[in-house]
């Protein structure tokens, strides 16, 4: 399977963790690394290039940093542009019809403070639920997040296992040989990897 990952962080080269997930990615004719404020430092979003992006592969990743409880602002400006109406969603919208989609985020706050009882008082995956609906209008299947918990407090050997199972996951999508059934029964496909792993 083909892999657009969408990447946006505005301030990259400060980021020690995304830089861990970006140099895991396999080197691979099946995995395209698509870093939006290189391409549109304007936000002037060439509509036509990304769907064109889009229509070539079958996994579409977006990877970025959970900025207040949701992505940078020209992954949004992204979605409002690319995912056009009569091409993504709405009649005659079928152009990502049974192609699959996740999100990929480092976060500075701990597991736990995502929850109920946590000091953010909302699960990653309810704050990230506008993702979910997105893929479902598109006709997407929409698989559990890969999350980066405690990014501040993360040692180097925590961030690079990290990012070694980020490459495990890439390599699985790639290959399509998984369960997108069984993927789903996951809050993180963190879960998931550590399964396959054991």
């Amino acid at each position: 399977m083909k892999i657009l990952i969408v990447f946006t962080h505005p301030r990259f080269e400060k980021s020690l963790n995304q830089r861990l997930l970006v140099n895991q990615i396999p080197v691979s004719d099946e995995i395209t690394f698509h870093d939006l404020y290189e391409h549109y430092p304007g936000f002037d979003i060439d509509m036509e290039a990304e769907q064109h992006l889009l229509t070539e592969h079958d996994v579409i990743v977006w990877q970025h940093p959970f900025y207040w409880y949701s992505a940078p602002a020209l992954m949004k400006q992204w979605i409002d542009i690319v995912l056009d109406f009569g091409w993504a969603y709405g009649p005659g919208g079928t152009a990502l019809m049974g192609k699959y989609s996740l999100n990929v985020i480092t976060a500075g706050g701990p597991r736990q403070a995502y929850s109920k009882a946590g000091y953010n008082r909302f699960a990653i995956r309810e704050l990230i639920s506008p993702f979910d609906q997105t893929a479902a209008l598109c006709r997407m299947t929409y698989l559990p997040p890969f999350v980066l918990h405690g990014t501040h407090r993360l040692s180097f050997e925590e961030g690079k296992a990290a990012a070694s199972d980020y490459r495990f996951l890439l390599e699985t999508l790639r290959s399509g040989d998984f369960s997108a059934e069984d993927m789903v029964k996951h809050v993180y496909m963190n879960d998931w990897i550590a399964l396959q792993k054991q």
